[in-house]
């Protein structure tokens, strides 16, 4: 894992902490549990400790009664060998791949990360099998501790819990065990498809995002996962959050494939009033592609995780929303009732959009949330935050609820997250897979207007057979601003179809745009939408 996915994907874990369950399991601590059944110094099985009886409907009942008592903050009681270690010293400690669990017994392995640096505050693993949860104990002697660290200040150390974990399966090969996913530092998580790489990830819950009292962030403490045998196909993996206004019990129903599927059973406890609950939430990073690379001094063309948020609505009507790295934090609303599906793409999968040979953000997957049942009124809200870093995570998009989440209430929400190069069919409608913009007005001339040029490129099969006298039209929708020009026209070298806008900007206020293509009363494109402030391409 690179410097950048390490830190994007864990610098909250230290933000908030939480209480571990442990209503479900035996109240022993893993020093006596380890201390009664010594793990053997051979690498055997890790489910250690007596077994509890388990099933989601008592971690549901569990996380009900603990919302009902005032939230305390864990204690970090780390040994002085894990509480000083550095971001250089916590890199250097490796899992050592013969100690995962479950290795030779099925298609799925388990692989501890090590506490220390950002990760103070322990979660708890336990293995599930025939209705009962078991400890799942960790030492210092499943570790692998480089240099320049000394291995035999580690010796004798006994895990208090874990950072988190990672699944192991033979996704791109039959005989390599890849990772495919990871739960690590608050409440993130992560997923790959075939022939991806780690990007973007996705959260349990977010609180009070981009708001003015600050965002919460609730925390996994315990993972209870099902024990897999050798004809696994799927895991499971079930999980308890607390924070301070909430607590909550998950169940994540793994499917590993081309691309990897996750249903998702959130059962939420309130514990007091939230201004902002966020509902499938995912993070990723947008540095810069085409309609911002002008502040950027970069080789590379495009710097991205994720280009743009998809909506598929209720209606069956499509929405791409191209993403910015705005000059100022940025918040957009998309009201919806019961979306079909909503997430943020990566479209580029071409080597020579970005030219990085280190990061391959070619290979970064998308992540589709398809709600099940009825999830009534609310918005898609997109945020998005300044950087000039790459290794800062600053795209978030989550569902809101229409109505507030007050104390005392209990929320339930069923989805699917699906993760990989997810193919998007382009028979219906055509896709947007460029967007570009300039200083306006005609080349060569000077812009005395102050207009600003935007260029949206459409690419699909219902656009291929079209003749470039095609009586196609685009139908543009400009808020903050004036259209002094635009024109649709087939691109003969590639067979797309472009359209250009030159707008005059209303004032200092966003400037909010929408467009799609249609042929008399056919709509040929998705909706195409844009925020762009006049200070955003003046950034450095």
């Amino acid at each position: 894992m690179d410097r950048r996915s390490f830190i994007a994907s864990c610098l909250t874990a230290s933000l908030l902490g939480a209480s571990s369950l442990m209503a479900l399991t035996s109240n022993v601590s893993a020093q006596e549990t380890d201390a009664q059944n010594p793990v053997p110094e051979t690498p055997a099985a890790h489910e250690n400790g007596a077994a509890e009886p388990f099933s989601f409907e008592q971690l549901t009942e569990a996380m009900r009664a603990k919302a009902g008592e005032a939230f305390t903050a864990p204690e970090a009681d780390l040994p002085e060998a894990i509480a000083e270690l550095t971001y250089d010293q916590h890199r250097a400690i490796r899992f050592r791949p013969d100690h995962a669990l479950w290795q030779g017994e099925a298609p799925f392995e388990l692989q501890a990360f090590h506490m220390g640096w950002l990760f103070k505050e322990p979660v708890r693993l336990y293995s599930v099998e025939e209705g009962a949860a078991k400890p799942i104990i960790f030492t210092g002697r499943d570790f692998e501790y480089r240099a320049p660290l000394d291995p035999s200040r580690f010796e004798d150390i006994v895990m208090t819990g874990e950072a988190g974990f990672r699944l192991h399966y033979p996704l791109n090969s039959p005989d390599v065990m890849d990772e495919l996913v990871s739960f690590l530092g608050a409440s993130y998580f992560r997923a790959l498809g075939r022939d991806t790489l780690y990007g973007l990830s996705a959260r349990g819950l977010a609180i009070n995002t981009a708001t003015a009292n600050g965002e919460e962030f609730p925390r996994f403490t315990d993972f209870y996962i099902e024990r897999p045998n050798r004809r696994s196909k799927e895991l499971t993996v079930y999980a308890a959050l607390d924070s301070e206004s909430v607590t909550g019990a998950y169940r994540f129903v793994i499917t590993p494939g081309r691309s990897t599927a996750m249903d998702v059973t959130a059962r939420i406890f309130v514990r007091k009033d939230i201004e902002r609950i966020g509902i499938a939430p995912m993070t990723s990073m947008f540095l810069f592609a085409e309609n911002n690379d002008s502040a950027f001094d970069d080789y590379r063309g495009q710097v991205h995780d994720s280009d743009g948020l998809k909506i598929i609505r209720g209606n069956g009507d499509e929405l791409w929303r191209s993403l910015n790295n705005p000059s100022d934090l940025a918040t957009s609303f998309f009201a919806e009732e019961t979306p079909r599906a909503f997430g943020l793409f990566q479209r580029d999968r071409d080597f020579g959009d970005y030219q990085d040979a280190g990061a391959h953000y070619e290979k970064r997957p998308s992540l589709l949330v398809e709600p099940v049942g009825d999830w009534g009124r609310g918005a898609v809200n997109l945020v998005e935050i300044p950087t000039k870093l790459e290794v800062n995570d600053n795209i978030v998009a989550f569902w809101v609820p229409e109505k507030q989440a007050k104390a005392g209430e209990q929320l339930e929400y069923a989805y699917r997250l699906t993760w990989g190069a997810i193919e998007e069919p382009s028979d219906k409608f055509a896709r947007v897979v460029a967007l570009r913009t300039g200083e306006g007005g005609v080349s060569g001339v000077e812009n005395k207007d102050g207009l600003r040029k935007f260029v949206v490129d459409f690419e699909g099969q219902i656009l291929r057979n079209l003749s470039p006298d095609s009586n196609i039209e685009a139908i543009v929708n400009v808020n903050g601003g004036e259209i002094v020009h635009s024109t649709v026209s087939r691109i003969e070298t590639n067979g797309m179809w472009r359209l250009v806008i030159d707008l005059k900007p209303g004032g200092d206020k966003p400037v909010e745009m929408n467009a799609h293509l249609k042929l008399d009363d056919q709509r040929l494109s998705e909706i195409w939408s844009y925020q762009w402030r006049k200070t955003d391409d003046a950034r450095s």
